[in-house]
């Protein structure tokens, strides 16, 4: 367990300092290539339906867990240490902290010298929604939606899975928590991606991406809760309105059309004293999304980067209360 602690904290740190790496053999791209490939192969055999989603399912997450098991196994005999190096690697690649908040800066700098175009360019490399009409307020808005949504799927979640399994793993006397632990970041990952994919309200993905759209809003369940905790925590250390997050999400949280996605993005619309949400043009629909919070300053380039700042910080709240975790499990259960 302490080994478990140390690579979880060496991986955040690795993550923060390197960001995504950029190898070919990068785990999430590679579930994304065999989501792909697998989605083909179930719609030409006609299994579009909810049937086929839990069939998609299933296939992914047991492959991405049986191949790291048979190839940890495979490098273990080759050399013990071999499987410490795998497991920080996986680890490392499962969280996105620095690259959450680098995507976010091009759009805090395209907004602060008033170039509108590049900014919607660069908002639309990480959201889905049709960013050409949108004003400079409705670009800063959508970045900060993306970067606080996603602090939970891209940090909280991969830390609070990896965690949850490694200690099951130890209380229940298996000998490898460290495995577990990673199985839990890979099996979370695994359904983020299908949900990214195939998690969509269209009519091609109504039926077939339910199964990955549920398991997604279960994996994020309570880490979406637990973040308003760690968000108060990251307010306080950044000098941000921690009680009026509160309280903002307190009200709003339920009012997002996703059940977990409101709760990180109501308390940084309290914290930073903004309004997010409203109505959102996607490609195919028009989404008239609830407004979340009080604030009547307009969203700006300084918002994009306090929310990037508030992220930072609750993210080193995050894994010290993790690993801190992790290693007074290892005492207790020693």
């Amino acid at each position: 367990m302490i080994l478990a602690a140390a690579i979880l904290f060496l991986a955040f740190i690795l993550d923060l300092f390197l960001g995504d790496p950029p190898f070919p053999f990068h785990p999430v791209r590679l579930i994304g290539a065999a989501i792909s490939a697998f989605e083909k192969l179930l719609l030409r055999l006609g299994w579009s339906s909810s049937g086929g989603g839990i069939v998609l399912v299933t296939m992914t997450i047991g492959l991405a867990i049986g191949t790291y098991l048979t190839f940890r196994h495979f490098i273990g005999g080759l050399h013990p240490y071999l499987t410490t190096v795998l497991d920080l690697y996986l680890a490392y690649s499962c969280l996105a902290l620095k690259d959450l908040c680098k995507h976010a800066e091009p759009i805090a700098e395209t907004l602060a010298r008033s170039d509108l175009a590049q900014a919607q360019n660069e908002l639309q490399k990480i959201v889905g929604r049709d960013t050409s009409n949108l004003n400079p307020a409705g670009v800063a808005r959508g970045a900060v939606e993306s970067v606080a949504e996603n602090f939970v799927d891209g940090v909280l979640s991969p830390l609070f899975w990896y965690s949850v399994t490694a200690v099951c793993s130890h209380v229940l006397g298996c000998p490898a928590p460290v495995a577990a632990g990673i199985v839990g970041m890979l099996t979370f990952k695994a359904i983020s991606t299908l949900d990214s994919m195939v998690g969509y309200r269209s009519e091609h993905y109504l039926l077939f991406g339910r199964p990955a759209a549920r398991c997604d809003d279960l994996a994020n369940f309570l880490p979406a809760r637990l973040s308003l905790i760690i968000l108060s925590i990251g307010a306080v250390l950044s000098g941000e309105k921690a009680w009026a997050g509160w309280k903002i999400s307190r009200r709003d949280r339920l009012k997002h059309l996703s059940p977990n996605a409101g709760h990180s993005e109501s308390f940084v619309a309290g914290a930073l004293g903004v309004k997010l949400g409203g109505p959102t043009f996607y490609p195919d629909r028009t989404v008239d999304k609830p407004w979340l919070g009080d604030g009547g300053e307009e969203v700006g380039p300084q918002h994009i980067r306090r929310c990037c700042r508030l992220v930072y910080r609750a993210s080193w709240v995050a894994v010290f209360l993790f690993v801190a975790a992790l290693v007074i499990f290892s005492i207790a259960f020693s």
